[in-house]
């Protein structure tokens, strides 16, 4: 008999800390960097986002994350046997905030470790999950995507600085007899490198390079939306699926515009699309699972619904999964 994987508990944490675009206007007027809620708004979506106290760390919120996802899915740390981060804001060079988050939770003993494919992280370590799964690898698997992107943030320019806050998402990853995660297509092209990253390293005891983001917006703009298409259109195929077939559409929650794109572009009206980039602002690879949980805990998306996920990042990365929940 084939195995698969379905999610069974899903979670979610957002930092105290709430930052409205109000907020963030006053605090960079101090700097001398004008900007309004108009602007922001307009170009993105955003309202508002949260950002992290200073001593806290992305295995932080993802040991909360963790146990409400743990706890929806009826199960203990002790029964998890494979834990994967996607995070571009990891707590240390090494070891892996996976690691980190499997002393914090006690569930020592099981593989663990990190995904680094930013924005599009989450959609990266779902798919390795499932194949480990399908193989035989893993039974229980704790799926995180948790940041601190606030820390990579040049507060000096507006452009980049208003769209990013922090967060953790999580699901709980089972075998199971019957499909959950029916397709997924990830790629990525490094030949657009530039166009999103943060130039910096460490090298004898000194940062080395630019240590901030940088961003093309116009240039991610128009990337993101024709391989998203591609992507999703992909992952159907591989199901025997068509757009008609999905409930919901939950993608990385970049900008607005983006996700309204895409949805045009699967006949999809917004109706049928998780948007929480109005409340949460840009979380990268903790986007994807904090809508998922969204959507669960609202009761906007149900049990045996056929959900898309997808999203692209730097690197250039990017992917789809589609799944039944």
């Amino acid at each position: 008999m084939r195995r698969y994987s379905r999610i069974t508990g899903t979670g979610s944490y957002l930092p105290p800390r709430r930052v409205t675009n109000a907020d963030l206007v006053a605090e960079l007027a101090q700097s001398g960097i004008q900007t309004s809620d108009e602007w922001i708004v307009e170009r993105t979506g955003i309202r508002a986002r949260h950002f992290a106290a200073p001593d806290v760390t992305s295995s932080d919120l993802a040991l909360e994350a963790a146990r409400k996802a743990l706890e929806a899915a009826g199960c203990q740390p002790q029964d998890i046997d494979l834990i994967i981060v996607a995070t571009s804001t990891p707590d240390m060079v090494f070891p892996s905030t996976a690691c980190i988050l499997q002393n914090k939770l006690g569930a020592n003993g099981c593989p663990a470790f990190d995904v680094q494919a930013v924005c599009s992280g989450f959609v990266y370590a779902l798919t390795v999950a499932d194949a480990m799964i399908q193989s035989g690898a893993a039974r229980r698997a704790l799926v995180v995507g948790a940041e601190v992107f606030s820390r990579i943030l040049d507060f000096q320019d507006r452009t980049t600085c208003v769209l990013f806050g922090d967060g953790a998402g999580a699901v709980v990853l089972e075998a199971s007899d019957t499909p959950g995660i029916l397709a997924s297509e990830l790629h990525a092209d490094g030949r657009y490198v530039d166009i999103l990253c943060v130039p910096g390293g460490v090298s004898g005891g000194e940062v080395l390079g630019h240590p901030l983001l940088k961003m093309d917006g116009q240039a991610v703009f128009k990337l993101a939306v024709g391989l998203l298409d591609k992507a999703a259109r992909a992952t159907l195929a591989k199901a025997n699926l068509t757009d008609a077939d999905i409930d919901w559409l939950i993608p990385h929650q970049a900008n607005i515009r983006i996700m309204q794109s895409t949805a045009r572009k699967l006949k999809l009206s917004m109706d049928k699309v998780v948007v929480t980039v109005d409340q949460h602002g840009n979380t990268s690879a903790a986007s994807i699972p904090l809508a998922l949980d969204h959507g669960v805990r609202t009761g906007q998306v149900q049990k045996g619904e056929t959900l898309l996920l997808e999203g692209v990042g730097g690197g250039f990365t990017w992917g789809a999964v589609l799944l039944k929940l």
